[in-house]
């Protein structure tokens, strides 16, 4: 995935007449398969290696799947540009094209992710959850080898990869509220790239209303104070010139959930993000944090 993300960038910058060289990077969370991402810690997982070649100079941009990247970059980062997204929702993929994903079913489902875990735990009580790790190719032989009934994965990714057809369920929006960012490659820079290459990059590679959208998700994650290990969710959606973004966060074991919403002017996206952090706070969320942090 990592690598398609990279092509697909040095597509479009190309395609807009700048030359690139790849320079690729194993991460911590790539490295360390046999641990849930929630054991390994949230910060940087992704990231961390990528930054260290940007602060070097060794590289110009680093890009990560949006959804990877911790609510603050501290002030040597910045992010420059959002790639137009993909479909949002997360998947069900199954070697078994009968597949039924429903309530009352009960099935073993493999993810890496605390926020699908929590979900289904919440929805879909009847199912039992796996850990997972690896790329695509890597979760679809250990699914072929036993390890489930099917993997819970982001469309974005599966569709990429050129998996559809091993695609037997879509999760509703209004349930499975996507993490933040995802369906969008992120690109960071450093806070000292010359103005007129990010001027340049920005041209290439950014998608104005998805920008909007992230702007919001991201201001509710960075409110929240939350990571990739905590089951937070956001997504924003832009109609015209207002902006809608939902928001929230889902007890360990899918006893409650905590949404709000809020709509506004998409010149206000980071605040009104922040605004449904701290509705969400405010509702217990803050308690539930606790919770989660102390378990995780």
């Amino acid at each position: 995935m990592a690598l398609w993300q990279a092509d697909y960038v040095a597509e479009l910058l190309e395609a807009h007449g700048l030359k690139t060289e790849q320079v690729i990077i194993e991460t911590k969370g790539d490295k360390i398969l046999n641990k849930a991402l929630s054991k390994i810690g949230s910060k940087g997982v992704f990231t961390e290696e990528l930054e260290e070649q940007l602060r070097k100079g060794e590289v110009d941009i680093a890009v990560h799947s949006a959804k990877d990247m911790q609510a603050s970059l501290g002030d040597e980062f910045k992010l420059i540009a959002f790639t137009e997204r993909e479909t949002v929702n997360d998947v069900v993929v199954s070697t078994n094209p009968d597949l039924k994903i429903d309530k009352e079913t009960s099935l073993v489902l493999a993810t890496s992710s605390v926020r699908r875990v929590a979900m289904l735990k919440h929805y879909y009580p009847n199912i039992k959850t796996v850990d997972v790790r690896g790329n695509l190719q890597t979760r679809m032989a250990k699914l072929e080898a036993g390890l489930g009934d099917g993997l819970v994965l982001a469309y974005a990714g599966v569709h990429r990869m050129e998996y559809d057809d091993k695609i037997v369920h879509h999760f509703p929006l209004d349930e499975f509220t996507p993490a933040a960012g995802q369906g969008s490659v992120a690109i960071e820079a450093s806070v000292n790239m010359d103005a007129e290459v990010e001027k340049v990059i920005r041209k290439a590679l950014n998608h104005g209303p998805t920008e909007y959208r992230l702007l919001a998700e991201r201001g509710f994650l960075k409110e929240l104070q939350g990571g990739c290990s905590i089951p937070a969710f956001a997504l924003a959606n832009l109609d015209g010139d207002e902006i809608t973004i939902t928001g929230g966060l889902t007890a360990l074991d899918g006893s409650r959930v905590i949404r709000y919403e809020q709509k506004g002017s998409k010149e206000q996206a980071e605040e009104l993000g922040r605004t449904v952090a701290k509705m969400v706070l405010e509702d217990g969320g803050k308690e539930m944090l606790e919770e989660i942090k102390g378990n995780l």
